[in-house]
């Protein structure tokens, strides 16, 4: 179920980069106040490191949680999430080996 592995990061005003800690993450998978089931299937693993299904869609995610970390007083005005998928290097050598 969980087969993705996303960065959660957050962006300064003055762009510096962090991973968002795993409570904020924890926060928003566990209590889901987006009303949408569409992020159940949502592991937070680590600081800036959460694990997905195939169905949670990254351009519905970022947004949703930015707002609840808007609304949380995580985020402070000028600061932005940067949510993007990892892609392994195991995963890509199995993918090219699936055409042979």
């Amino acid at each position: 179920m969980f087969v993705r592995k996303i960065a959660i990061h957050r962006l300064t005003a003055d762009g510096a980069e962090t991973p968002c800690p795993l409570h904020w993450i924890d926060n928003f998978a566990m209590r889901n106040f987006t009303n949408d089931a569409v992020f159940d299937d949502t592991l937070p693993i680590a600081d800036g490191l959460l694990e997905a299904g195939h169905h949670v869609p990254l351009d519905r995610l970022q947004p949703a949680m930015e707002d609840w970390f808007r609304r949380k007083g995580y985020l402070k005005s000028g600061e932005h999430l940067s949510v993007s998928e990892i892609h392994s290097r195991s995963l890509s050598s199995k993918n090219s080996l699936d055409g042979i």
